[in-house]
């Protein structure tokens, strides 16, 4: 006599494999974990965009490390929540909140301000927060929104915190750009999308640009003491995907996310490679490099221009008023 499987046994058998697969694909897709184990007790790190995503991720790791961490974020309501609940689960109680708004230059210098009132050391400055695909819109300087964010906000911060950092080094800045960088073109015409806007090619410009200002930067930084690198997180599941209707309407959500989360990064994931360039003991004299997946990938041949690169720079100081302060 054949014993039958009863048919709802069957379907939880079946139903509990595919999950089991799922995550085990979704780990493996996840990439390479970051495994040092640095204590960081008295090191100083700044996290743009850190109540959120890979930046909330990045400051509950740093803080489990006994770092102390300034999240520099736009939302102080949000920023808040996210310290209570981080200082709770690592009992760090060194994590602090700040105003940070990378679409205003006024906000960008206040926060720097306040800082060096408050610090005389900065060890990491972890450049994260960005905008993505957005509607055509701009920053309170008139800048399209990504490349005022996603660049200028960071460029402005980064070059007002240069003296802190050559005081503190071995110091390192961390830029989150992205693989999107090798569709971007810097449009030298039409830099800040007056005309013809294209969400997606402005989201690439702007990663491109992080790139540019990452490469340019090393070369200046070379015998101070202070790296810079930058990042591909990876495709990370985070807010930062809010103005893409395809990833957010009602059809994608039932149906097609299930099926796409195993192959789509978890912000603790997309966290690894920023903490291997901002912790990791070997990378204390690289510099100027592009990470991906823990490892130094090439860049796009645009990325390579280093007299785009110097370009950029120069107009990045006049749009940022970096020479008038």
């Amino acid at each position: 006599m054949r014993w039958k499987i009863p048919k709802p046994f069957f379907y939880v058998s079946v139903a509990a494999t595919a999950v089991g697969v799922s995550c085990l694909t979704k780990d493996y897709m996840g990439g390479t974990k970051y495994e040092g184990k640095e204590n960081l007790a008295g090191k100083i790190f700044i996290v743009t965009g850190a109540n959120t995503g890979i930046g909330k991720e990045i400051t509950e790791d740093l803080a489990n490390r006994d770092a102390k961490v300034i999240m520099a974020c736009r939302d102080m309501e949000k920023c808040e929540m996210t310290r209570r609940n981080i200082v709770l689960e690592t009992k760090n109680k060194y994590i602090y909140c700040r105003k940070c708004d990378l679409s205003s230059q006024e906000s960008i210098r206040k926060f720097v301000e306040q800082f060096k009132k408050e610090y005389d050391k900065l060890h990491v400055l972890i450049n994260n927060a960005g905008v993505m695909r957005c509607p055509k819109t701009y920053t309170k300087e008139g800048i399209e929104m990504q490349f005022g964010v996603n660049h200028i906000g960071h460029f402005l911060l980064t070059n007002l915190l240069l003296d802190v950092l050559k005081a503190s080094a071995p110091s390192r800045i961390v830029n989150l750009s992205s693989s999107a960088h090798r569709t971007g073109q810097v449009d030298t015409k039409n830099l800040n999308w007056d005309k013809d806007y294209d969400a997606g090619k402005a989201y690439a410009q702007s990663k491109l640009a992080n790139v540019l200002f990452t490469r340019e930067l090393a070369n200046r930084l070379k015998g101070t003491g202070v790296t810079v690198n930058a990042v591909h997180p990876g495709i990370v599941d985070t807010e930062i995907t809010r103005h893409i209707r395809m990833y957010n309407n009602f059809f994608t959500r039932i149906f097609l996310k299930p099926f796409a989360w195993p192959f789509i990064k978890a912000p603790a994931q997309g966290a690894q490679t920023v903490l291997y360039a901002a912790l990791d003991p070997s990378l204390t004299d690289v510099s100027g490099c592009y990470f991906d997946n823990c490892k130094i990938e090439d860049v796009s041949n645009d990325a390579k221009n280093d007299d785009l690169a110097k370009w950029l720079w120069k107009v990045s100081e006049k749009w940022s008023k970096l020479n008038i302060t």
